[in-house]
């Protein structure tokens, strides 16, 4: 595979939305939660999840990434790790698999769990029309509510990173599942976030 953006794609301006953001939150709780020893994160993107866990935790933290200019700790393809078996505690990848073919999916799924020992955390875009409610209620705290529908999908076009997203035609959620079942992986639990709707996140255990 080759890179698909140079360094500059990660320029504050250009690439930290506030939705991203919410997704940062997400992606430091789901790893922080599991109380993990060590992380390989593939994708190194702007190293804002590097740079909090090196900074405020005991959590020993590599990357790897096929851009040599993001400097990853490991320079190689998602599919074929130069790394042991149950090298870390986690595998996370968010918002990288897209950019991979579908059809090397569960291949990237099945070596991200030769190199972990105990889970998985990925998120995929999720295409679709979304509908949320926020209500917040002196003492009570804030209430939300939210429906993502996909009642007309549409094809997707390759954009030069996206090769496909979730909710588009022949990417239902439930196939997307159902390749990650039969990885032998199980699904602890999935869910859109309410501040990024375009993000699904999936906790996955061997």
């Amino acid at each position: 595979m080759n890179k698909q953006v140079d360094r500059g794609h990660y320029h504050f301006k250009k690439y930290c939305f506030f939705d991203r953001w919410a997704s940062y939150w997400h992606q430091l709780d789901e790893i922080i939660s599991l109380q993990p020893k060590s992380v390989l994160e593939i994708g190194v993107g702007d190293k804002v999840i590097k740079n909090y866990l090196q900074s405020n935790t005991d959590v020993e933290y590599k990357s790897l990434d096929i851009a040599e200019d993001l400097r990853p700790d490991f320079l190689a393809d998602i599919t074929s790790m130069p790394l042991a078996d149950n090298s870390f505690d986690i595998v996370c990848a968010f918002e990288v698999l897209e950019h991979l073919p579908f059809e090397i999916f569960r291949k990237s799924l099945d070596e991200m769990k030769r190199v972990a020992k105990n889970y998985l955390i990925i998120s995929l875009p999720h295409w679709g029309r979304h509908f949320s409610i926020a209500i917040r209620v002196p003492g009570f705290g804030k209430f939300t509510w939210q429906l993502k529908l996909n009642l007309l999908p549409i094809l997707h076009k390759f954009n030069g990173q996206h090769y496909w997203e979730i909710g588009k035609k022949g990417y239902e959620i439930k196939k997307i599942k159902q390749e990650i079942r039969t990885s032998g992986l199980r699904i602890v639990r999935d869910y859109i976030i309410f501040e990024s709707p375009y993000h699904h996140f999936f906790v996955l255990e061997k």
